[in-house]
């Protein structure tokens, strides 16, 4: 038998947020040191440049001046020339000099140096061959020793000076250790890369924690999911501070909180179904075993009672099919609506459903978005509510009103039945909620209200009924009006709906519409 496979655990969130906050923090105190590294070092390069070009212009004063400082007497060759300059020439730190002449020894500085170029043979060697040129020259030089950038300032034989022609070139040597020179900036970068491996621990330490506190909600969103059974959807996730996870927190507890309604209206919904089902298949069982099928009689009324009972079970399925629907987008269809031409077309359909007094109280010419299908299959369903609970010949009216601020319309039904006992009003528009009267039960499925109701929901408005025993019953359906697009005027602007005055109210003996 082949052993299941575990699913490997990948990185943590935490983990992978710190690593990516690390990364981004290396590589930015990173690329700042290399740029300012580099930036220095360029710097180094060029002032020892400068400062070799400007000891290259003093020599070249020096020796258009012809006399020697020191002494007071004029240059005689290009040799006393470099000796003077080597003199006056007072080295920098990482700075040494020299005078080169061709077939002889270097001339050396007296003075205490830190750089000795003339202990350096290699440097000597590659230096020499430019003695003898006519130009300054820039060079740099790498032996085994060290890495020199060296200024070559070669002095030619001077006019009019004695033994002119005959005087051998001479040349002044200045030269800067750079690896020498450099190494103070290195230092200095490397101090710097050790603060940075410091900075970026510390960043990594108060990053763990600090991932860890913003983490912690969806640490206890993961806890309470767990948490979270089948039974019991009770556990809500605390909320604090005002932040986006925050605002997290509070969308999933409100997912929780319709989730706990939905299941909860799911477990009663079915409670009343296997209650609502069960008496008329108790019904049907019992007649059909104690029916005798040799008498035709007997099989003629068990026939008859079952198809009843079994067409009850029909509307009851075909209600619960409709309120089934009513959490889904196409539960409602709005288009545009003329509420006055509902009004009648309603009337005509109800005065079929009894014989009584049909009125019609008020009707607006409003005009809305809405669905009228599902309007009229809630108009119809109190009206069919009204003819079951009023006597033949007693009035029922319906009627069609806008509230005053035109933001609204109502639609009502108005009977003079039994009326609704003040216990029962709270429950009336709940499912499977059935009137009683004179201690019985009325028939019918119980989820005609609620169909109403959800009818308003749909249509963002609401129910509500005003009754008393024996004065009857007005049920309100209040949907709010939405501007419908005039076709006439042809730019897509609203008209707003009309609006008409309130009627008066009618007889008190007929009741109140609302």
């Amino acid at each position: 038998m082949a052993r299941a496979v575990r699913p490997r655990r990948g990185l943590t969130v935490r983990t992978r947020l710190l690593a990516a906050m690390l990364a981004l923090t290396a590589l930015a105190l990173g690329f700042a040191g290399a740029t300012a590294f580099l930036l220095t070092h360029r710097q180094v390069d060029e002032r020892i440049d400068a400062d070799l070009v400007e000891s290259a212009d003093e020599l070249r004063t020096l020796a258009a001046s012809g006399v020697d400082p020191v002494t007071g007497l004029p240059f005689s060759s290009p040799e006393e020339v470099v000796v003077a300059a080597i003199q006056l020439e007072v080295p920098a730190r990482n700075e040494g000099v020299l005078g080169l002449r061709t077939g002889k020894r270097p001339l050396v500085t007296q003075q205490e140096v830190e750089v000795r170029l003339q202990d350096d043979p290699e440097l000597v060697a590659a230096l020499t061959p430019l003695v003898d040129g006519d130009r300054v020259a820039l060079r740099t030089v790498t032996t085994s020793t060290a890495d020199y950038r060296a200024l070559v300032a070669p002095v030619q034989a001077l006019p009019g000076a004695a033994g002119a022609t005959s005087a051998p070139p001479a040349a002044l040597v200045l030269a800067y250790d750079r690896g020498a020179e450099h190494a103070e900036t290195q230092a200095v970068f490397r101090g710097y890369a050790l603060v940075a491996l410091v900075a970026l621990v510390a960043a990594g330490v108060v990053g763990w924690l600090l991932a860890g506190r913003l983490l912690r909600p969806i640490r206890t969103l993961a806890h309470t999911a767990q948490q979270i059974g089948e039974s019991d959807l009770s556990a809500r996730i605390p909320e604090t501070g005002n932040d986006d996870l925050t605002h997290l927190t509070r969308a999933v507890n409100a997912m929780l909180d319709r989730l706990e309604g939905s299941f909860e209206s799911q477990r009663r919904l079915l409670d009343d179904v296997g209650h609502e089902l069960r008496t008329p298949l108790t019904i049907v069982r019992g007649h059909l075993e104690l029916m005798d099928p040799a008498d035709p009689a007997d099989a003629a009324e068990t026939r008859d009672l079952t198809l009843d009972e079994l067409d009850r079970m029909h509307r009851l399925v075909d209600d619960l099919v409709t309120l089934a629907t009513v959490g889904q987008p196409d539960f409602v269809r709005p288009a545009p609506v003329e509420l006055g031409r509902l009004t009648d077309d309603v009337l005509d359909k109800a005065r079929t459903l009894g014989d009584r007094t049909w009125l019609v109280d008020s009707r607006t010419d409003a005009r809305t978005l809405a669905d009228a299908q599902r309007l009229t299959q809630a108009w119809l369903q109190l009206a069919a509510n009204a003819v079951k609970f009023s006597a033949a010949g007693s009035v029922v009216a319906i009627g069609s009103r806008t509230t005053p601020d035109g933001a609204r319309v109502r639609l009502w039904v108005r009977d003079e039945g039994v009326g609704i006992a003040p216990d029962d009003l709270g429950r009336v528009f709940e499912r499977f909620a059935r009137g009683e009267h004179d201690g019985e039960r009325r028939d019918g499925s119980g989820l005609g209200l609620a169909i109403v109701a959800a009818i308003a929901h749909g249509h963002g408005g609401d129910v509500a009924v005003e009754s008393a025993p024996g004065r009857g019953s007005v049920f309100t359906v209040e949907i709010p009006v939405r501007p419908v697009p005039d076709a006439d005027a042809g730019d897509g602007t609203a008209r707003p709906p009309a609006v008409l005055p309130p009627p008066p109210p009618p007889p008190t003996d007929e009741g109140t519409a609302p």
